[in-house]
């Protein structure tokens, strides 16, 4: 069931129904972070929270994280950390330093994109850094190579503030958005640029077709000092045109809803639900296990720590080796080759994970 909101959208009528009942940004509350919770000396992709992950290229070294610091009065309890921990004074032409969520083509229909119909976007969020100034968000379209950026400004140090950022409809009739699994949409929050993406003129009023020099031009340098943090929590994304009084308010999901929409793209196991049978040879076992929710592709597996195979004739071998031999979006297939030589072929086995590691399985858009 749609909810109606007061707004104004592209057709200037005064009410409007949200195209889904789940907000459109996942995540957006910074609640989920499965892979950690903190990561020091990051100089590339590395996820803080599930869906928002850096992007830094030659831009200092970083420590991300999940914080326990959010706006007052708004219910928001965690938010996506970045701390500067060795400084890049002076950026090159082609380094830079960003913080992205993106999204799939299945997930892009509302945005009519590529019609007369097409949607004006309001993006809010709510943005705390040590450094004031100037910076870009940007909107950018993967699948045509289209962009728009708009400059938001920290005016007071170490304070929590609110934005809210217009956006025109795309209604260019050949650029549609792909209708697939493959990554469609992306939203990047510009912390520093060299002149191969500032040197520009930032592109505000309409989308364009990419140039790489208008993407982030304006924005200051945040890597410029290890006294520099920067922190974004409150994210939200909705179809039409909305200011500080006609704004939806933030859509809150239970955990349980937000960590499985989470889920199509990470998932984490510290007692992974692997059952099978013993192999021939006797010395190595397959289980498999069914998949929390279905994935967006065939996940990468990573395992950490040791797993416990426990035989139905209580022989509890130790597992010295442990690989994947078949992923796919709802299965994943492990194999294991085991200390023991006095298994049975066919023995039923059930799996533990011992200590502290995890199962890993990761089908997100970027690397991180």
């Amino acid at each position: 069931m749609a909810l109606t909101l007061h707004g104004t959208v592209a057709d200037n009528t005064a009410v409007f129904s949200r195209p889904t009942d789940k907000p459109f940004i996942h995540n957006g509350d910074m609640a989920i972070a499965q892979r950690t919770t903190s990561t020091s000396s990051v100089t590339g992709n590395q996820y803080g929270t599930d869906r928002f992950t850096t992007q830094f290229a030659t831009f200092g070294t970083w420590t991300v994280s999940q914080a326990s610091d959010a706006p007052a009065g708004t219910g928001l309890v965690k938010s996506f950390k970045l701390d500067c921990t060795t400084a890049d004074a002076s950026l090159g032409a082609g380094d830079f330093g960003l913080v992205r969520t993106s999204f799939e083509g299945f997930q892009t229909q509302p945005f009519r994109k590529g019609s007369s119909d097409a949607y004006t976007l309001t993006v809010a969020f709510w943005v705390k850094s040590a450094k004031t100034g100037n910076y870009v968000l940007e909107l950018f379209d993967g699948d045509n190579q289209r962009q728009i950026s708009k400059i938001y400004t920290i005016s007071s140090a170490n304070t929590w503030e609110k934005k809210i950022l217009n956006f025109a409809a795309d209604t260019s009739a050949s650029d549609p958005f792909t209708y697939d699994n493959a990554e469609s949409f992306v939203m990047n929050w510009w912390l520093g640029a060299g002149s191969t993406y500032s040197g520009g003129t930032l592109n505000t009023s309409a989308w364009a077709d990419n140039t790489n020099a208008n993407r982030a031009a304006g924005v200051l340098n945040l890597a410029d000092s290890t006294d520099n943090d920067w922190y974004l929590t409150g994210v939200q994304l909705e179809f039409g045109t909305f200011d500080e009084n006609s704004l939806p308010k933030f859509q809150f999901e239970s955990y349980g809803d937000n960590l499985k929409r989470c889920q199509r793209y990470c998932q984490k196991y510290t007692q992974p639900p692997l059952v099978g049978i013993a192999n021939a040879n006797n010395t190595y076992a397959r289980a498999k296990m069914l998949l929390q929710t279905p994935m967006r592709a065939a996940p990468t597996a990573t395992h950490s720590g040791t797993l416990n195979y426990f035989v139905s004739n209580s022989i509890q071998p130790t597992t010295t080796a442990f690989s994947a031999t078949y992923l796919d979006e709802n299965v994943a297939e492990f194999d294991a080759t085991t200390n023991v030589t006095s298994m049975t072929a066919k023995d039923p086995i059930t799996c533990t994970q011992n200590g502290s590691g995890f199962l890993l399985l990761t089908a997100d858009l970027m690397a991180g």
